[in-house]
């Protein structure tokens, strides 16, 4: 019995486990955060962070398991963003995690790799909005969030995540 509990023990992943809390913790006090500090915080896009923090610092299944949750999570949480509003959230969420990934079997350069998959992720993201809001599904502006604070967010998601594997790959030569 205690060889079984080991076992299982040992294939927690507990790093998954405090980042998916913090994630989650922090989507459902986004909303009282930007109230508190009169900011906008949600411009930051707090969902793509914790996403990004994921794929870093835990698995890829784990980066997979939070783009799908996330949106959901926060729609229940605070009924923000509507439902077919979080639903292409979370395409474009999951479509990130798996263009990174793919993206980066080809190109070493992790910055390329997230920018990249960012951006691609973002423009599937806009043209399935654009198609709700053509149908009258959503009745929403296309841009919520200024284009330039998107542009400056991705250099920075993609700079972390850059500088965190360039470190990386600079531990394991010494």
């Amino acid at each position: 019995m205690a060889t079984q509990l080991n076992l299982v023990t040992s294939r927690i992943n507990y790093k998954s486990i405090v980042i998916d809390f913090l994630a989650l913790a922090f989507i459902y006090f986004v909303p009282a955060i930007s109230h508190l500090f009169n900011l906008p915080v949600y411009l930051v896009e707090p969902m793509r962070i914790m996403l990004v923090l994921a794929m870093v610092h835990t698995s890829k299944q784990n980066a997979y398991l939070l783009a799908l949750t996330l949106p959901m999570f926060s729609f229940f949480v605070s009924a923000h963003p509507n439902i077919y509003k979080g639903l292409i959230m979370t395409v474009e969420l999951i479509l990130n995690v798996w263009l990174f990934f793919e993206i980066s079997k080809h190109i070493t350069n992790k910055f390329v790799s997230m920018f990249s998959a960012i951006i691609i992720s973002k423009v599937i993201y806009y043209l399935m909005k654009f198609g709700l809001i053509s149908f009258g599904i959503i009745g929403t502006g296309l841009f919520s969030t200024p284009v330039y604070l998107q542009i400056i967010t991705s250099v920075i998601f993609s700079g972390y995540l850059f500088f965190f594997f360039q470190t990386k790959e600079s531990k394991n030569k010494v």
